[in-house]
């Protein structure tokens, strides 16, 4: 457990093709099931203090026992962290998360130890913040606040995986 920001919750695996990835989950980890959206509803976005109207990413979410993995495949040109990743020759973890229930005191405890914010942003599941302090090259911390939403979706994927037996592999509806 992180003294700053609490249990590590999610992996961020920033990929080329997230097809071939929830896959490669499925088929050679035995991962899933995978809940898959085409395109993220995020609602307000911003990369290294410049706002950004245009994000267009894919993600999937599934769980590994209490930890989720969450594949992220960017599908625009806008400026981002996951762009930065992928032109840096990098695909795979790209960050991990804690959700923080009291999220405004662990971002204002982050910054005043030396993170600073890389990109930002909001969505009908609450904000997300990625910080700066890179402790191993390419992978960043992300804080997602615990909203009600979030917390009903995540438990939801958890539970799901908790006793998935190997059909509907892929779900393009969030566990309600």
């Amino acid at each position: 457990m992180s003294r700053l920001f609490g249990a590590c919750r999610q992996i961020g695996i920033v990929v080329r093709d997230i097809d071939s990835a929830m896959k490669h989950w499925i088929e050679v980890c035995g991962v899933g099931p995978w809940f898959y959206t085409e395109k993220l509803t995020v609602t307000e976005f911003s990369y290294r203090g410049a706002r950004h109207d245009d994000l267009h990413i894919s993600i999937a979410l599934a769980n590994s026992g209490d930890v989720q993995l969450e594949l992220i495949q960017q599908r625009c040109n806008t400026p981002s962290m996951y762009q930065d990743f992928l032109k840096a020759g990098r695909e795979g973890m790209q960050h991990w998360s804690s959700w923080p229930a009291d999220y405004d005191a662990k971002l204002k405890q982050a910054l005043a130890s030396g993170y600073t914010i890389g990109q930002q942003g909001d969505s009908p599941r609450g904000r997300f913040v990625y910080l700066w302090n890179e402790g191993h090259p390419g992978t960043v911390i992300e804080m997602a606040d615990l909203t009600a939403g979030r917390e009903r979706i995540f438990t939801g994927v958890r539970d799901a995986a908790a006793h998935w037996d190997g059909k509907d592999p892929i779900r393009e509806v969030w566990p309600s």
